[in-house]
């Protein structure tokens, strides 16, 4: 991958909006339930022209995506793939559509993917490790249809018997445990002592974001002399949406003592926003900002920063450079996305959101430092997912709650 491409791109993409982008009331809605491979072809939605259209004039291409087993309302990662794709779409005069499967499984999403096909979308972008399976079966028997995919690590790929990525095909990945290292370390750093991890599935993308946030309250702790003092809770859902048994751990959590929760998959979140509410307790975000959403819901102040990762800028520099004749950068690669800038913190494919910072004693300044330290190589991140950091501070593993 060409990173100067990405880079500049980044800085306009890197936060994604959590509102879904609204459509005319003549345009039909772009949604489509996938109930069979021979249903009616979904309606499609067609952006005007705008002058940044020039670049793809006269093409053929034609954009969908597919939601795994969220929806576009997530708030999170198929939200921000949406709008991303979409955004890119209307401001370059290309037909797009989205297609949700009927269920959580290979089956639906391939059946999907053919939907969308026999629909005439030549360019299908998939968010997360779930549709692996998907890709293994489709792509080769597809030459023709351009998949990108967010999140798919080979590992993922080589469990659903794809051991070399197609010249179709292209996925990314992200070094996660750098995110949560600056999430832990900036609300200790801020002040936090009494801390709770909340994942979702036991992915390596979650455990990643956990164990580099265990690894950043560890240093911080440590840094200012209070080691014995930070304690982090830690337990996976099960499962990427909230319910009343993680709502109610987190109220136990709350009420004896925790603070803050990393909140870290999908819709989790509002398991965490719900206890963290009835108590003045905090939440950090994922993926994406989600200070809007979570304060929106469950008061000013409760998310007090996000541990995020460039879904949106690493979209939109793929299709520009698909569309530009540059699929060769991409072409049957897995990228693995991080920091690329000691400087400009915006340019990142992990980081905090600087937009809506909202600490006092950990200033963006001191993040800026953080970051730059990163680059150079002074604080290092163990990415390994096989067993728990060995911290200073007490970290309390929980049984999965489902």
């Amino acid at each position: 991958m060409k990173k100067k491409i990405f880079a500049v791109l980044m800085a306009a993409t890197m936060v994604a909006s959590l509102v879904a982008c609204g459509s005319s009331s003549t345009e039909a809605p772009a949604t489509t339930e996938t109930e069979t491979a021979a249903e009616t072809p979904a309606a499609t939605e067609t952006a005007p022209a705008t002058d940044a259209a020039a670049t793809t004039e006269g093409s053929d291409k034609r954009i969908a995506m597919i939601t795994d087993s969220g929806d576009i309302t997530d708030m999170s990662f198929n939200q921000t793939t949406f709008e991303a794709s979409k955004a890119f779409a209307e401001a370059n005069g290309v037909d797009f559509q989205y297609y949700k499967p009927t269920e959580d499984s290979d089956e639906a999403r391939t059946a999907a993917f053919n939907n969308a096909v026999a629909d005439n979308y030549n360019v299908i972008v998939v968010p997360g490790y779930l549709f692996a399976g998907m890709i293994a079966s489709v792509a080769e028997a597809n030459p023709d249809v351009t998949i990108i995919a967010l999140d798919v690590s080979q590992g993922d790929f080589e469990g659903a018997g794809m051991t070399t990525l197609p010249a179709n095909v292209c996925s990314f990945t992200y070094q996660e445990e750098l995110a949560g290292y600056m999430a832990g370390y900036a609300v200790v750093k801020e002040g936090y002592k009494k801390l709770g991890f909340l994942g979702g599935m036991a992915v390596p993308a979650v455990i990643r974001y956990g164990y580099g946030f265990v690894q950043g309250a560890d240093a911080a702790a440590t840094e200012l002399g209070i080691a014995s003092d930070v304690e982090v809770n830690y337990v996976y859902g099960g499962q990427f949406y909230g319910d009343e048994a993680i709502t109610a751990t987190m109220d136990t959590w709350y009420s004896n003592g925790t603070e803050i929760v990393f909140a870290c998959g999908g819709g989790i979140f509002t398991s965490a926003g719900e206890a963290a509410k009835k108590v003045g307790g905090k939440v950090v975000g994922v993926d994406v900002d989600q200070s809007g959403t979570i304060d929106g819901l469950y008061g000013d102040g409760v998310c007090v920063t996000s541990a995020m990762k460039g879904l949106a800028a690493t979209v939109k520099a793929t299709l520009t450079d698909l569309f530009a004749g540059n699929w060769a950068n991409h072409s049957g690669k897995i990228e693995n996305l991080g920091i690329v800038s000691g400087d400009d913190v915006s340019l990142n494919y992990v980081q905090l959101p600087t937009e809506t910072w909202s600490m006092k004693n950990f200033t963006v300044d001191d993040y800026k430092t953080l970051v730059s330290s990163m680059y150079d190589g002074y604080v290092t991140v163990d990415s390994s997912i096989d067993v728990m950091p060995t911290t200073a501070i007490k970290v309390t593993t929980f049984d999965n709650i489902h």
